[in-house]
């Protein structure tokens, strides 16, 4: 007998292979960092402007992460989760620009979406033709977003301002007064509305002349000379494309000087509470406006929408919420649709790409790559510090998008490829 005691075989040495290299695996696998076999998340890379309307980007932000949540929690976009990179454009359209530029080259994101204000959405279209990744406008208005300097990776999910004026154009059509006056802010957004608007309905008017254009700069609106000039050109009507603090001011300055007496008013937004003096008793009163009765909506998709909205964020809703949470949706289909292409392969998905958002089912026309989004239009009043909206309507958005003949004289051949 050896006082070392028996010496194993190779045969029960290689028997024992098996628990080791197990063990090893176990070994391994907790020396790794957590989720570090997890799946590598799709980057998409948001541009906001946090500091102008704050409010309303505030809530774009919420309804952009409402929904990146609900995506992820049920398995995110074949297996890998969504990923939100932020960046802060600043209100300035040259910041956007590089701001594109760093999400592609550093943070190489997927999809790039956000800008608010429409120069800033216009800027970072051309980074994205420039380094061919797809943009999804959630919020900015301007028609030259999808027409004049519209390109292949560019869409847009929110109602152009051609679109909204052509709602506003046809109540404006029933109003009996000939004389209008136009208020604007002086950058792309107003320069669009006030042009659409004017196009419209002198096509359904003709007998209609325009009697006044006022262009502030936006945020540094000199209210009183604004109204004062309007009231002085005697108007039957206004169409109004101020919006934010400016709009605050020239409604304040407008019943000063009582410029709203016996005047209808067509807005291309909407104030609510938040956003008007609520020391003024009344502040607005039945202004032909697009708006977001958010609390008279009985639809089942809003419904969904609105509890999971006020479970998240414990308060109301704007339309803004809607638009980024319709945005993430639309990328999120894209991208299930493209199954992990790159770019060009997810650019002909989202083309004619239908999906569900809080206002129904829409859709990408491929033609001009605009959403069929529609609008809430209305009349709309402010009293003690609260707005509301009544004899509301929804307009779906696939009865205002431009006639194929208007977009192809206006959008660049090179879009459409």
């Amino acid at each position: 007998m050896n006082a070392a005691g028996p010496q194993s075989s190779p045969r029960s040495r290689l028997s024992l292979l098996p628990a080791l290299l197990a063990a090893l695996a176990v070994s391994v696998s907790l020396a790794l960092p957590v989720g570090a076999a997890a799946a590598e998340p799709i980057r998409i890379g948001e541009i906001n402007s946090q500091g102008r309307a704050s409010t309303a980007s505030q809530a774009y932000r919420n309804g952009l992460s409402l929904a990146l949540e609900q995506i992820n929690e049920s398995g995110g976009i074949h297996g890998r989760p969504l990923q939100l990179i932020s960046r802060d454009d600043l209100g300035d359209a040259d910041q956007a620009a590089r701001n594109a530029r760093e999400l592609v080259s550093k943070e190489h994101v997927e999809v790039l979406t956000g800008t608010m204000l429409s120069d800033v959405a216009l800027a970072v279209a051309r980074e994205a033709a420039r380094s061919k990744t797809v943009l999804v406008v959630g919020d900015a208005l301007t028609d030259a977003i999808t027409l004049d300097k519209g390109n292949r990776y560019t869409f847009r999910v929110r109602p152009s301002t051609y679109m909204l004026a052509a709602m506003l154009a046809e109540q404006a059509a029933r109003m009996p007064g000939r004389r209008w006056a136009m208020v604007a802010p002086n950058y792309e957004y107003g320069q669009s509305a006030v042009a659409s608007f004017k196009m419209l309905l002198k096509q359904a008017r003709p007998d209609v002349e325009f009697v006044s254009d006022q262009w502030p700069a936006m945020g540094k609106m000199k209210a009183d000379e604004v109204a004062r000039a309007i009231r002085q050109s005697r108007p039957d009507a206004i169409f109004n494309a101020t919006f934010g603090e400016d709009l605050q001011k020239f409604v304040q300055a407008g019943n000063r000087q009582q410029l709203f007496n016996g005047v209808r008013v067509v807005s291309m937004t909407s104030a609510g509470a938040q956003s008007l003096d609520p020391s003024q008793s009344e502040a607005i009163r039945d202004w032909v406006a697009v708006g977001y009765p958010w609390d008279q909506i009985n639809t089942p998709e809003h419904q969904r929408f609105l509890e999971a909205y006020l479970k998240k964020f414990s308060e109301r809703p704007q339309l803004s919420a809607v638009l980024g949470y319709s945005t993430m949706m639309a990328i999120a289909g894209g991208l299930k649709k493209s199954e992990g292409g790159d770019g060009e392969v997810l650019l002909e998905s989202l083309r004619g790409l239908h999906w569900s958002s809080p206002l129904g089912e829409l859709s990408f026309r491929a033609l001009d790559q605009q959403s069929t989004m529609g609008a809430f239009i209305g009349l709309v009043s402010q009293k003690d510090g609260r707005s509301t909206m009544r004899e509301w309507r929804y307009l779906d958005g696939t009865a205002y998008l431009p006639p194929p003949t208007y977009v192809r004289g206006r959008r660049p051949a090179s879009a459409g490829k």
